[in-house]
């Protein structure tokens, strides 16, 4: 009810839960520009691509799926859920130098419990490059430290309001195909693809299985689908021919963005972002 009279009345909106997790491509800078479209009589709300789910977590759907082709994300994700408090004191006792975070980062994952690896995919993520998760053709994580510009670690009530929220959504390691494939009348779906872009270089995350041209062919049906069984979907995508000619059936609304995967804060850049819906 406060967000949707704050929303009426044109305020920003500030979310009671922040994600813990920095992610390269997050829309915590437009979370207000998307707020809006959701709203409780949804009877769920879906996320192929979860990533840092910055839209599930500040909505706070009481019903939602989310899913992401990323095991260590997700096994995460079932980790914080279950043992938030755990999970941030383990992380809090490592100390924060770039001599350890190459060591946890050279670890042999195979070996760590599940518990473990939740720890050290936090870690890393809390204190590599611009909140960028990418991996070698072995998969495994290969982004440099950061001396600068991490942040501290979220406080032990963030973890715990996190864990809240997940624990009323199911999560999966999932590709899109097979999340999309359970999206019902009644749904809202929020998807935030990784870029790609023919005439322009679009960092956002790559591994052995990058998201390509032809993956974002394959959303157009799905999309056609979800529309025609009265689901409703809202998609953020970079601003680029490929988009507006793929999706032109829906509705398109083009919003500024700032890029932040220059090295350097006097590099980044404002760029354009579309919108698409058919709400």
């Amino acid at each position: 009810m406060r967000d949707e009279v704050a929303q009426q009345a044109g305020l920003l909106i500030k979310p009671r839960i922040n994600p813990i997790l920095r992610w390269a491509g997050s829309k915590r800078q437009i979370i207000n520009r998307l707020m809006p479209f959701w709203n409780s009589s949804y009877q769920r709300y879906v996320e192929p691509f979860a990533g840092s789910a910055t839209l599930f977590f500040a909505i706070e759907p009481s019903n939602a799926l989310l899913a992401d082709l990323n095991l260590e994300l997700i096994d995460t994700y079932d980790v914080l859920r279950k043992f938030p408090k755990e999970l941030h004191s383990h992380i809090s006792l490592i100390p924060k130098n770039k001599k350890t975070y190459l060591e946890i980062r050279g670890a042999q994952v195979k070996k760590l419990s599940k518990f473990d690896r939740a720890v050290r995919f936090i870690y890393l993520n809390r204190l590599c490059f611009n909140g960028i998760y990418r991996t070698n053709r072995k998969g495994e994580f290969n982004v440099p430290y950061a001396s600068t510009g991490t942040g501290l670690t979220p406080s032990v009530e963030q973890f715990c309001l996190c864990a809240d929220s997940l624990n009323k959504a199911e999560i999966h390691s999932w590709d899109f195909s097979r999340t999309l494939s359970e999206v019902k009348k009644g749904d809202f779906v929020y998807l935030d693809p990784p870029y790609a872009v023919e005439d322009r270089r679009i960092f956002c995350e790559y591994g052995p299985k990058a998201f390509s041209k032809k993956n974002l062919t394959q959303l157009v049906g799905h999309l056609e689908r979800i529309d025609l069984i009265g689901a409703a979907f809202l998609m953020s995508y970079a601003d680029c021919k490929e988009a507006r000619l793929l999706f032109k059936k829906w509705r398109q609304k083009r919003i500024k963005v700032r890029r932040n995967i220059a090295g350097f804060s006097s590099h980044r850049r404002h760029a354009y972002e579309l919108l698409i819906t058919n709400i």
